[in-house]
Protein backbone atom coordinates (compact mmCIF):
# COMPACT_ATOMS: atom_id res chain seq x y z
CA UNK A 1 0.00 0.00 0.00
CA UNK A 2 1.61 3.47 -0.42
CA UNK A 3 1.32 5.52 2.38
CA UNK A 4 1.53 8.93 0.44
CA UNK A 5 -2.52 10.27 0.23
CA UNK A 6 -3.75 11.20 -3.15
CA UNK A 7 -5.48 14.98 -3.17
CA UNK A 8 -7.29 14.94 -6.55
CA UNK A 9 -8.77 18.26 -7.02
CA UNK A 10 -11.55 18.91 -9.80
CA UNK A 11 -10.31 22.28 -11.37
CA UNK A 12 -13.32 23.56 -13.15
CA UNK A 13 -15.51 22.85 -10.02
CA UNK A 14 -13.59 24.43 -7.30
CA UNK A 15 -12.97 27.90 -9.55
CA UNK A 16 -16.01 28.08 -9.95
CA UNK A 17 -17.50 27.74 -6.49
CA UNK A 18 -16.86 31.55 -6.02
CA UNK A 19 -18.33 34.23 -8.10
CA UNK A 20 -14.70 35.96 -8.39
CA UNK A 21 -14.51 36.85 -12.41
CA UNK A 22 -12.85 33.40 -12.73
CA UNK A 23 -15.59 33.15 -16.43
CA UNK A 24 -13.87 36.05 -18.02
CA UNK A 25 -10.20 34.10 -17.80
CA UNK A 26 -10.91 30.46 -16.64
CA UNK A 27 -6.98 29.47 -17.28
CA UNK A 28 -5.82 32.02 -15.10
CA UNK A 29 -8.46 31.46 -12.40
CA UNK A 30 -7.40 27.75 -12.62
CA UNK A 31 -3.56 28.36 -12.35
CA UNK A 32 -4.63 30.65 -9.43
CA UNK A 33 -5.89 27.83 -8.10
CA UNK A 34 -3.18 25.72 -8.64
CA UNK A 35 -0.68 27.97 -7.33
CA UNK A 36 -2.55 27.87 -4.11
CA UNK A 37 -2.37 24.32 -3.80
CA UNK A 38 1.28 23.95 -3.99
CA UNK A 39 1.96 24.31 -0.22
CA UNK A 40 -0.07 21.03 0.68
CA UNK A 41 2.29 18.58 -0.15
CA UNK A 42 4.44 19.40 2.25
CA UNK A 43 1.52 20.90 4.92
CA UNK A 44 -1.40 18.59 4.20
CA UNK A 45 -4.78 19.86 5.14
CA UNK A 46 -5.13 20.35 9.18
CA UNK A 47 -6.64 18.64 10.58
CA UNK A 48 -8.00 16.09 8.20
CA UNK A 49 -4.81 15.79 6.11
CA UNK A 50 -1.27 15.33 7.49
CA UNK A 51 1.68 15.60 5.17
CA UNK A 52 3.07 14.12 2.96
CA UNK A 53 0.10 14.57 0.00
CA UNK A 54 0.48 14.23 -3.67
CA UNK A 55 -1.68 16.82 -5.25
CA UNK A 56 -3.22 16.40 -8.59
CA UNK A 57 -5.14 19.03 -10.14
CA UNK A 58 -7.62 17.79 -13.04
CA UNK A 59 -8.52 20.85 -15.65
CA UNK A 60 -10.90 20.74 -18.43
CA UNK A 61 -11.77 23.00 -21.43
CA UNK A 62 -10.55 26.36 -21.47
CA UNK A 63 -8.11 25.69 -18.26
CA UNK A 64 -6.78 22.48 -20.58
CA UNK A 65 -3.15 24.01 -21.25
CA UNK A 66 -2.64 25.17 -17.26
CA UNK A 67 0.89 23.38 -16.78
CA UNK A 68 1.55 21.77 -13.79
CA UNK A 69 4.49 23.00 -11.49
CA UNK A 70 6.28 21.44 -8.47
CA UNK A 71 4.34 20.24 -6.25
CA UNK A 72 1.21 19.78 -8.24
CA UNK A 73 0.88 17.21 -11.35
CA UNK A 74 -1.86 18.62 -13.62
CA UNK A 75 -4.16 15.74 -15.24
CA UNK A 76 -5.46 17.72 -17.89
CA UNK A 77 -8.92 15.92 -19.33
CA UNK A 78 -9.34 14.39 -22.74
CA UNK A 79 -13.04 14.89 -22.53
CA UNK A 80 -14.72 14.89 -19.49
CA UNK A 81 -13.16 16.26 -15.97
CA UNK A 82 -15.09 14.08 -13.99
CA UNK A 83 -14.15 11.17 -16.31
CA UNK A 84 -10.36 11.33 -15.85
CA UNK A 85 -11.13 12.18 -11.79
CA UNK A 86 -12.91 9.04 -11.17
CA UNK A 87 -9.92 7.24 -13.64
CA UNK A 88 -7.73 8.63 -11.26
CA UNK A 89 -9.11 7.04 -8.26
CA UNK A 90 -9.77 4.05 -9.81
CA UNK A 91 -5.87 3.53 -10.51
CA UNK A 92 -5.05 4.53 -7.23
CA UNK A 93 -7.09 2.01 -5.04
CA UNK A 94 -3.36 1.50 -2.96
CA UNK A 95 -3.33 4.52 -1.33
CA UNK A 96 -6.27 7.07 0.45
CA UNK A 97 -7.59 9.17 -1.97
CA UNK A 98 -9.62 12.30 -1.37
CA UNK A 99 -11.82 14.66 -4.16
CA UNK A 100 -12.35 17.76 -3.76
CA UNK A 101 -15.24 19.23 -5.36
CA UNK A 102 -19.28 20.08 -4.53
CA UNK A 103 -20.25 17.59 -7.76
CA UNK A 104 -22.86 15.64 -6.96
CA UNK A 105 -22.82 13.11 -9.23
CA UNK A 106 -19.02 13.01 -9.19
CA UNK A 107 -19.39 12.93 -5.69
CA UNK A 108 -21.43 9.23 -5.91
CA UNK A 109 -19.08 7.78 -8.92
CA UNK A 110 -15.79 8.28 -6.77
CA UNK A 111 -17.16 6.98 -3.26
CA UNK A 112 -18.49 3.68 -4.69
CA UNK A 113 -14.88 3.95 -4.89
CA UNK A 114 -13.24 4.26 -1.70
CA UNK A 115 -12.39 7.71 -2.38
CA UNK A 116 -13.69 10.42 0.32
CA UNK A 117 -14.77 13.65 -0.84
CA UNK A 118 -14.77 17.08 0.68
CA UNK A 119 -16.51 20.42 -1.05
CA UNK A 120 -14.44 23.25 -2.11
CA UNK A 121 -14.20 25.25 1.57
CA UNK A 122 -12.43 22.44 2.34
CA UNK A 123 -9.34 23.76 0.14
CA UNK A 124 -11.09 27.59 0.24
CA UNK A 125 -11.95 28.98 3.68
Amino acid sequence: MNPTPLLIVDAANVVGSRPDGWWRDRAGATARLRDTLVPLGGQGVPPDLPPPVEVVLVVEGAAREVPEVDGVRVVSAAGSGDDAVVELVADARDRRRLVVTADRALRDRVTVLGAEVYGPRWLRP
